[in-house]
């Protein structure tokens, strides 16, 4: 076998899989309507652009240290500072190529064979697979749809073990939009301080929280859980820079020293022009990012309505991030399938309606879709649904 052992457990990215289905009828000419993709349907400010252009005018083409530009990790650290009143210095600050290559990095900083991470289920389909790859245990905890997704104390107390060496907490979350509370990140908190488990707190959705809900990062709430936790962020979601490819991770500074290290023999630096681009993002005042924000609230309130009035179909109304996470559980089974995959396939191939089953996402009852989209396709889209519902009906 030519393979490695790491890469045989794989399972392939359902969002991209779904994602590629659908382009492939778009292009054999049907009218496909694509709610897979994880990425704002608005074009990168034109003021980062001309940052990333006027750089590259500059002659700045060539390599920058591996952990990213010394300018660009002082924009992060003003950006801490100015959000949510944290403090990190230069060595506490890793900039990656995209926040999915910073978790990789992490997961690879820290992680031995058979090392536990707990991931509350449903979870972003790449934190198992980067922990198996760093040859770790992913360890699920069920986030249950009565708790808008989200897991409690005692569950994490629990799921507890001699091995435990990391927490994944993703709030707001993707796929369910959850978000958590003061309260409740306190109570998370205090179990992994109890346990010593290093919390790594995914905020990539931070700025897109609606209904005048706060986001509020786990590090915030005391100096032993700013130790505690490594945060890991970006501009692909804020800033609509998805292929930019610049994330970043922030906290201990031996951690982020080793991801550096991993990352100077693997990618090199992030790249450059798009570094620069990222400094724009960061100093220049706009008012994009709320005006982005606004629009997705927008549509989520249009859209939310109209996709629990299809026979069948549940949802918890999101607080964040731009995913619907309906369970579908009965709808697929007054339409006589076996799952929710085949169903979505249908849905598919009758429709032309490209949804992301849940099974990708540990949650095999619901489908993921995105409303950052135009409001005029997601209404098309689930009215397509609905039709598709009504119409297979089994007796």
């Amino acid at each position: 076998m030519r393979l490695a052992k790491r890469v045989s457990t794989l399972t392939p990215s359902s969002t991209l899989a779904i994602t590629a289905k659908a382009k492939a009828l778009k292009e054999a000419g049907h009218d496909v309507i694509g709610l897979g993709a994880g990425e704002p349907d608005f074009n990168t400010p034109d003021y980062i652009i001309e940052a990333a252009i006027k750089s590259m005018e500059a002659g700045h083409t060539k390599y920058t240290p591996a952990g990213g530009l010394p300018a660009l990790k002082e924009s992060i650290i003003a950006k801490f500072q100015d959000d949510q009143g944290l403090s990190y210095t230069q060595k506490e600050v890793v900039v990656a190529s995209g926040a999915k290559h910073a978790l990789y990095l992490l997961f690879q900083a820290i992680l031995n064979p058979e090392d536990e991470v707990i991931i509350p289920t449903p979870y972003w389909v790449s934190y198992p697979e980067q922990v198996k790859l760093a040859e770790g245990t992913p360890v699920y905890i069920d986030g249950l749809e009565e708790n808008d997704f989200k897991i409690t104390k005692q569950q994490l107390k629990e799921a507890i073990t001699d091995k435990t060496k990391a927490f994944i907490l993703n709030s707001p979350s993707n796929p369910t939009g959850s978000l958590y509370s003061e309260e409740e990140l306190r109570e998370i908190g205090e179990v992994c301080l109890e346990h010593d488990i290093l919390i790594v707190s995914d905020e990539i959705y931070e700025k897109l929280v609606y209904g005048g809900a706060t986001h509020i990062s786990i590090a915030q709430l005391s100096d032993q859980l700013k130790k505690q936790t490594i945060i890991i962020n970006g501009v692909s979601k804020s800033h609509s820079m998805t292929g930019w490819r610049i994330g970043y991770a922030a906290g201990d500074a031996e951690i982020i020293n080793s991801m550096t290290d991993l990352a100077s023999h693997s990618t090199s630096n992030p790249t450059t022009m798009a570094q620069y681009g990222t400094i724009a993002a960061y100093n220049v005042k706009s008012e994009f990012v709320d005006t982005m924000r606004v629009a997705f609230e927008e549509r989520l309130d249009v859209v939310y309505e109209q996709l629990v009035s299809i026979p069948g179909v549940t949802c918890v109304k999101p607080k964040g991030a731009f995913y619907l996470f309906p369970n579908v559980k009965e709808a697929v089974k007054m339409n006589g399938f076996a799952n929710v995959d085949e169903w979505v396939e249908k849905i598919l191939e009758v429709e032309k309606v490209a949804l992301v089953p849940g099974s990708g996402f540990g949650a095999p009852d619901n489908v993921r879709l995105s409303y950052a989209t135009s409001l005029d396709q997601i209404q098309e889209a689930l009215t397509r649904i609905e039709r598709f519902v009504k119409n297979n009906i089994q007796a």
